[in-house]
């Protein structure tokens, strides 16, 4: 069969042959055992409903198997035998180009150079998936093959309900992740209905289709690394970056640091990882020796550097041995999945990844206390740097939160609402009033025709756009425009695609608009093939994630999801291609609420009015929100956006005097 027959197949007729378990891939660990007798029955029944009842008694004893030996059912034997990557939008069968666009960016969040565990469906984050089984994938890329643009297909958590009848200016998909009653909402339940086949963790951008690798957060690391630099008034030259995580998210971390011009050490557990992003070229080199790598530290310093040091092995043997020879950290940070500290996001000190992996399945309990005990010393190292100077900062993965549940030294001798934590959140301190608050978040494309030299033109197609931009720009977002300018001139020398010819660039709704627009006038004069818009939902107006994206709003209404709930449904009928709407992305389940889009540009004068009225909604949607919360920032952005504006009336907030108190 060729792919596009496969791929309207859909589940097949006769079972394919069983798929060897690959080793040489790298695979979700084994999830704790959570199910009783009962509800393995179910979860099976779950599973089997997929099928024609003839297959049942052959796949029953198979999925029963993998329930056992991995806590999920991945139906592995359904995996694809063509190549898992993102294709020309010409080559995916299909009655709707918007269907097509998706097919491709389903493709490219699993691809193996893109997703974390592809044989698992899972893209990034250790459980952020886009799909639960091989089931659910075969029959959305069916679905969207047969679909027209009167047609919206409805996915409940990977599961795809199916084809309703709708309009052509409707979604073409909703995509829902995770949306539990709240009071089912905690890890453990999680673990059980996901292992039911019933609901998913869609991360932000794995369930939601709009992942391009760890490009996507390269943009935002850069930003955060330079102007953390800049709060301790240091150039980056030979300053020491200290962090951990190499996955799909923190994998950007070294890259980020060499385009800052730091020196950067990130400590990762995993070895396969850790070879990935060394051969990606992402990180320089690896050391597996701690006194190794110290002498190499101390020549990069000397030498005023700018490298990237990956160390295999636990990061608070580094923070702890640091300390003891009196190596100087500038700043540090932890990227680590500490929304999933025990299923594999963040490993326990003084034992080897496979002993944690083994315990993490068969003694969840001890292996809960060791990583409880993990984060108590590495919140005492740190706490140590900073007394000497260090500036640290959470990157918004839970740490802080998880080392305070554990009895780390972490909290504030005087907490205030929004800063009970001795350290503040990224977002608090630097992408919050910095960025978000003016409307600037990852703004991100992909070149549908899969042309690298569509890239290219792309990319001087933004960097012309905010040239021009930049003469006009008010003084409150020179240094944003120049940083953003800065970074796409260097974005093809710096070789972060990986998967997907992608780009991601921080804007506002203004240089969204119009860089947009660009593009679908090169598209319309057959310049460049269509191109699909979207964003990290880690933007200004995406998520309500009170240790993350709206950690700096001190209103008091950081716990409350109005924004992010708004933010979809107005996507969603002002012109998204497709829209998502998830609980637990980033910083854990039940943490957050956070919504995304898709948006297809095919040069026509359709896509132009969908744009304009899209992608002001996206931002401004949230900027008001932050101007109500009495940001200073975006009472700016938002009276700018009101004079651009006329049908824009936002209730601004009074301020009161602090003296009446």
């Amino acid at each position: 069969m060729t792919f596009q027959e496969q791929i309207q197949q859909g589940i097949p007729n006769q079972l394919p042959q069983p798929k060897p378990y690959e080793t040489n891939i790298n695979h979700a660990p084994k999830r704790k055992e959570i199910l009783g007798e009962e509800e393995k029955k179910l979860a099976l029944k779950n599973a089997l409903r997929y099928f024609e009842p003839q297959f049942h008694a052959e796949l029953l004893p198979e999925f029963r198997e993998e329930l056992e030996k991995y806590g999920r059912i991945y139906m592995y034997r359904f995996r694809p035998d063509y190549e898992m990557k993102a294709r020309s939008i010409a080559d995916y069968p299909g009655k709707s180009e918007q269907a097509k666009a998706i097919m491709l960016m389903i493709q490219n969040n699993l691809d193996y150079a893109v997703a974390q565990h592809p044989h698992e469906l899972i893209t990034y984050g250790g459980n952020g998936a886009v799909f639960s089984n091989w089931a659910q994938y075969l029959l959305t890329m069916k679905y969207l093959s047969e679909m027209t643009d009167e047609q919206t297909l409805t996915m409940y958590s990977g599961h795809p309900m199916g084809l309703f009848p709708s309009h052509k200016d409707a979604p073409r998909v909703v995509v829902t992740n995770g949306m539990m009653i709240p009071n089912y909402s905690k890890p453990d339940d999680w673990e059980k209905f996901n292992a039911l086949g019933v609901t998913q963790y869609g991360q932000m951008t794995a369930g939601s289709y709009m992942y391009i690798g760890p490009q996507g957060i390269v943009h935002g690391t850069t930003i955060t690394v330079l102007n953390a630099f800049r709060k301790i008034k240091k150039e980056p030259q030979g300053g020491l970056f200290v962090t951990s995580g190499l996955g799909g998210m923190s994998g950007a971390q070294p890259k980020a640091g060499n385009i800052a011009g730091c020196i950067t050490v990130c400590a990762e557990v995993n070895p396969k990882i850790t070879k990935i992003r060394h051969d990606q070229k992402w990180v320089n080199e690896i050391y597996e020796n701690i006194e190794e790598l110290i002498e190499r530290v101390r020549k990069a310093q000397e030498n005023k550097e700018t490298v990237s040091l990956a160390y295999l092995g636990n990061i608070v043997e580094v923070w702890e041995k640091f300390d003891e020879k009196n190596l100087k950290i500038d700043i540090g940070s932890d990227q680590t999945s500490l929304h999933n500290p025990w299923a594999g996001g963040y490993y326990p000190a003084g034992q080897s990844f496979e002993e944690s992996n083994a315990m993490m399945a068969e003694n969840p309990e001890l292996f809960k206390e060791k990583v409880q005990e993990t984060l108590r010393r590495h919140a005492a190292a740190i706490n140590k740097h900073t007394q000497k100077g260090t500036y640290f900062f959470d990157y918004g993965n839970a740490f802080l939160l998880e080392a305070s549940r554990a009895g780390a030294d972490v909290m504030a001798e005087n907490p205030t609402l929004g800063r009970e934590f001795k350290y503040p959140s990224y977002v608090q301190d630097i992408m919050g009033p910095m960025c978000f608050d003016y409307g600037f978040g990852p703004f991100r494309w992909v070149c549908a025709s899969g042309k690298p030299e569509d890239l290219q033109k792309t990319d001087d197609i933004a960097c012309a756009v905010l040239e021009e931009m930049v003469k006009n720009s008010p003084e409150e977002i020179q240094q944003q425009m120049k940083d953003n300018i800065q970074w796409i001139k260097g974005a093809q020398e710096n070789k972060l695609v990986v998967g997907s010819q992608a780009r991601i660039l921080y804007a506002d709704a203004e240089g969204r608009m119009k860089i947009a627009e660009a593009f679908n006038n090169a598209i319309r004069n057959g310049e460049i093939g269509p191109v699909v818009l979207g964003r990290d939902h880690h933007d200004v107006s995406g998520t309500d994630s009170p240790y993350r994206e709206t950690s700096n709003i001190y209103d008091g209404s950081r716990f409350t999801a109005d924004m992010a709930i708004h933010n979809v449904i107005g996507d969603s009928f002002r012109g998204a291609t497709w829209v998502s709407i998830h609980n637990g992305g980033g910083v854990g389940w039940g943490e957050v609420i956070n919504g995304g889009f898709g948006m297809l540009l095919d040069g026509s004068d359709e896509a132009d009015r969908r744009l304009k009225s899209m992608l002001f909604w996206d931002v401004n949607n949230g900027i008001s929100r932050r101007s109500w919360a009495r940001n200073e920032g975006a009472v700016f952005a938002i009276k700018r956006a009101m004079e651009a504006e006329p049908n824009l009336k936002v209730t601004l907030p009074n301020f009161v005097d602090e003296s009446l108190f």
